[in-house]
């Protein structure tokens, strides 16, 4: 059994397990996904969002090959399957004022079953997220 530590990304479920599951291969934000994670196998930290129905747990590995931006509406509505998020989505959707990315997914591996994530996570970003070769 071999310990590996990596940095972890908070997605709020549903998105989280889309991802994981393959239904979704794009994830959206307001910014391009920082180089430094450019093709880095993160944590996939699922967190339970304004329903706080579960407490945030890992389900798994993603890595992002690049992000791109979204020029205008029709490009992110024209993408849809891949992001799974509509235009008046009210926290996620399209927003004229702001901008939109999308971050492709590369490569993905779902854990055996899910484990508890670090107490003190970042709001984006989280380190030091212990992983066995067990539960991959």
């Amino acid at each position: 059994m071999t310990d590996q530590i990596v940095s972890g990304l908070n997605i709020q479920e549903p998105w989280a397990s889309f991802l994981i599951n393959g239904t979704k291969s794009v994830e959206t934000r307001s910014y391009p996904l920082p180089k430094k994670y450019e093709g880095v196998e993160l944590a996939l930290i699922a967190t339970p969002g304004r329903s706080r129905k579960f407490k945030a747990r890992i389900i798994g590995t993603i890595t992002f090959s690049h992000s791109f931006k979204y020029e205008n509406v029709f490009d992110f509505e024209s993408d849809y399957q891949r992001h799974l998020v509509s235009i008046d989505h009210k926290d996620y959707g399209w927003k004229n004022n702001n901008t939109k990315y999308g971050w492709v997914v590369s490569d993905k591996k779902k854990l055996n079953s899910p484990i508890d994530a670090p107490s003190k996570r970042g709001i984006i970003f989280t380190r030091g997220c212990c992983l066995t070769t067990e539960t991959l």
